[in-house]
Parts: C-alpha cells; sequence; structure tokens
C-alpha cells in the first residue's frame, strides 16, 4: 500500500486510538477509586486531568505540525500513549497516575487533531467525506473498549488488559514511522504570528464556535444520558446504557453514509440534513414515555451530530490549506474547551433545577448550532464566491 492510502490507513489507526483513550479512564472508574481509595472530589480532580491533557495536544500539534511535518509528533504521541496506558494500570502513587493520565490525554489530543489534518491535506477533494470515514474510527474505538474490558473483565485483572491493549500503540507508532505523511508546509520556522492572526479571522471564530457548542453537545449526550433516562422514565441503568450505545452506532452509521454514498452532495445539504435529524432527536428525547421512543432519539442524535465535525473540519482544510494543521489546532482547542465548560454547567443546571432540565439544555444547544452552521455557511461562501 503506497501513497495517500497508507496515510489514511495510518490516519485510521490513529482514530482508533483516539477513540479507546476517551472511554478509557471513565471504563476504569471504580477500579481506579478502589485502588487509590479515591473519594468523590479526589475522582473528580483525577478525570479533569484528561480533558486538559487533550486540550493540551490539541493546542500544540498544529503549529509543530506545519512546521516539522506530522510524522514526529504522530509517533511521539502514540508513546505517550502507551506510556499512558502502562501508567493507568501499574502507577504505584496517585501523583504518578495523574501524570499519565495527563500524558495519555496529551497523546491522544494530539493524534487526534493531527490525524484530522494530514487527512484534509491529502483529500483533494471530498475532504468532508473523507474525514467523516476517519469519524468512524474513533467511534469504533470508543464503542469497543468498554466491551473488550467486560468481556475479559472475569478472566484477567484489568492492569493486564490495559497492558496488552498498549501494545496496539506501540504497533500504530511503528505504522506511523514508515507512513510517508505529507511534507511540513512552513518550514521557515513554527508559524506562530500567522497563528495569531487566525485566531482574528471571522471563519476560524464561527467555525470554532459551532464545534464549542457541538462538542458540548456530545459531553452532555455522554455524561448525561443515562441519569436521566434512568431517572425521568425509570429505564434500567444497562438499558439506558444501551440506549447510549445506540446513539454512538447512529453516528457511525451516518458517517459511513456521508463518506460512500452522500460524496457528492454539497457540504451545506449534508450539514444541514443531520441537524434536521438532531432537532427530531431532541424532540423524541423530550416526548420520550416509553424506551423504544427514547432509544430511537438517541439514533437521531447519534445521526444528527455525526456531520458536525468532520464538514466543518474540512471547510477548514479547504480554506487554511497552508496552514490547516495550525488551524485545526485553534478550532480544536476552542472546541474542546466547550466540552469541559458546559458538562461543568450541566452540573451546576441538575443541583439547582434537577435533570428534568435535560432536554431543554440540549434544545438551547440545538438552537446555536443551527445558527452558528447558517453563518459558517454564509462566510464560507463568501470566500468561494470572491
Amino acid at each position: 500500500m503506497q501513497g495517500s492510502k497508507l496515510v489514511f490507513i495510518s490516519a485510521c489507526a490513529g482514530m482508533l486510538l483516539f477513540g479507546i483513550s476517551v472511554i478509557t479512564l471513565g471504563s476504569l472508574a471504580p477500579n481506579l477509586n478502589v485502588k487509590f481509595h479515591l473519594d468523590p472530589i479526589a475522582s473528580g480532580t483525577l478525570f479533569s486531568i484528561l480533558p486538559f491533557g487533550i486540550l493540551t495536544g490539541s493546542l500544540v500539534f498544529g503549529p509543530f505540525s506545519d512546521r516539522y511535518g506530522y510524522k514526529f509528533f504522530l509517533v511521539l504521541s502514540a508513546l505517550c500513549m502507551f506510556g499512558g496506558f502502562q501508567g493507568i494500570a501499574f502507577a504505584p502513587s496517585l501523583l504518578l497516575l495523574k501524570f499519565c493520565v495527563f500524558l495519555f490525554g496529551f497523546g491522544g489530543g494530539a493524534i487526534n487533531g493531527a490525524t484530522n489534518a494530514v487527512v484534509a491535506d491529502i483529500s483533494s477533494s471530498n475532504k468532508g467525506a473523507n474525514l467523516s470515514l476517519l469519524g468512524i474510527f474513533y467511534a469504533l474505538g470508543a464503542l469497543g473498549m468498554p466491551g473488550l474490558l467486560g468481556f475479559l473483565e472475569n478472566r484477567f485483572s484489568y492492569e493486564t488488559i490495559l497492558s496488552y491493549v498498549s501494545l496496539a500503540s506501540l504497533l500504530i507508532a511503528g505504522l506511523f514511522i514508515f507512513t510517508r505523511f505529507p511534507a511540513a508546509k512552513q518550514v521557515e520556522g513554527i508559524p506562530i504570528s500567522k497563528a495569531w492572526k487566525l485566531t482574528k479571522e471571522g471563519f476560524i471564530l464561527l467555525s470554532a464556535f459551532f464545534l464549542f457548542f457541538q462538542s458540548s453537545f456530545e459531553a452532555i449526550i455522554n455524561n448525561w444520558t443515562t441519569t436521566y433516562l434512568s431517572q425521568q422514565l425509570a429505564i434500567p441503568g444497562n438499558r439506558a446504557l444501551f440506549a447510549l450505545s445506540l446513539y454512538v452506532v447512529g453516528m457511525a452509521a451516518m458517517r459511513l453514509i456521508i463518506g460512500s454514498l452522500l460524496r457528492n452532495i454539497t457540504s451545506q445539504n449534508i450539514l444541514f440534513l443531520c441537524l434536521t435529524f438532531l432537532v427530531i432527536g431532541c424532540l423524541f428525547i423530550h416526548f420520550a414515555s416509553s424506551y423504544f421512543v427514547s432509544a430511537i432519539g438517541m439514533v437521531a442524535i447519534g445521526i444528527g451530530l455525526a456531520a458536525g465535525f468532520p464538514i466543518v473540519m474540512g471547510l477548514i482544510g479547504i480554506r487554511y490549506e497552508s496552514l490547516s494543521a495550525t488551524a485545526f489546532s485553534i478550532v480544536l482547542f476552542i472546541a474542546l474547551s466547550g466540552n469541559m465548560m458546559l458538562n461543568y454547567l450541566m452540573g451546576i443546571v441538575v443541583e439547582k433545577f434537577g435533570i428534568q432540565q435535560f432536554p431543554a439544555v440540549l434544545f438551547t444547544l440545538c438552537g446555536a448550532m443551527l445558527l452558528l452552521a447558517a453563518l459558517v455557511i454564509k462566510k464560507y461562501k463568501s470566500f468561494t464566491s470572491n
């Protein structure tokens, strides 16, 4: 396998690894709480380190990759994830565990950004469709890790399972080494001044804040759906978790369709088609009176969120081709900040007003996304018409 095909395969392998990393810490929360005698406050502090690491990796990879190319940073990030896996499994102290969690997040955030940027770079057309195909591997990783832990937990300790899973990081690092990635774009130096100018551009900011709300929506769905379904509809915990899995399945299936059957449909039409499904999914959740209706709503929400990141990142890749990694870095940093901030605010809403406000929050985020999507498309069309 030569050329861009091998680059795409490598990117998909990296995205699979990122999907595994995002879900691993939460899946092991009960084990780590027991092992290190963590109370709720200490546990929350530990879990806040992962998104901080992801944010840091997302911010750093762009200027570095535009200056030096993708290979070195991708290999380094995969090795960071290997160290993170091993540390989460075998760290003898809480301090070392915290450092390994940060390392884990840093590597994952950098791989997420760099794989998106490199796929945009190698796609002369259909950037959004190819980024959608890449996004499927995130879903596979996120779905696969809990299943693997659940299947093997009665046979092996979680330390042993993590130790073997970490080998995937080494294999993927090896794949990165033997992949010929696109050359560096900014050979004269790290483009700090150019990056600063990008932060002031309207299209970058509109795109970033659209993804800010999309990322917030995803975080709230991931972290609060099971609580809402359990408390409001009296759905057992295991069935609520299955409904959450259906959301990931809906997202993965729609991304596959975007990357194949809908490749020739305009980005604008795909984005608003998916946002229509998002509104429908929110309505199903709001009016759900049974598990079946809520499950349909979760699938529709997964479909609705499928296009946001790949389509908007694809437009950014087209608009800022010479600084694509740096542009992606800025946008992902702002977007993932939303993931952290809105999830915290959701906790305040639940404490003050109750989990029954869950649909109202979803509708609010949905409205913000619709408005910003219209502005992003309008701004992009103004570039292409000039």
